[in-house]
């Protein structure tokens, strides 16, 4: 059984156009989160950093966020996205920490 993949992607847009950013995720996101798979699809601004944000993101499998990255609205955002952004996402994959 696959696990669920969490990801935490940070954003930062060229400076004064994180509405841009905001923008975006408002239209993208009602389908990203249609997809099969998609479990969380959330986008957080920094507190008092309006053009850095943390994007949360939650997948049921692999299998899952793989066919999501290949979609056609997701390639259309990637390419999209370099017009505000000041560079890159970085992304982040997480797993739990082990308790003590």
């Amino acid at each position: 059984m696959s696990q669920p993949i969490r990801l935490q992607i940070l954003i930062t847009t060229q400076p004064g156009r994180g509405q841009e950013q905001v923008d975006a995720f408002e239209r993208l996101a009602p389908i990203v989160r249609a997809e099969d798979g998609c479990l969380q699809y959330d986008l957080h601004r920094v507190v008092g950093d309006p053009d850095r944000f943390v994007l949360a993101e939650l997948w049921a499998s692999r299998e899952a966020l793989a066919a999501h990255d290949v979609t056609p609205h997701m390639v259309a955002a990637d390419a999209a996205a370099p017009a505000f952004r000041a560079g890159p996402a970085q992304v982040l994959e997480l797993e739990a920490a082990p308790v003590a």
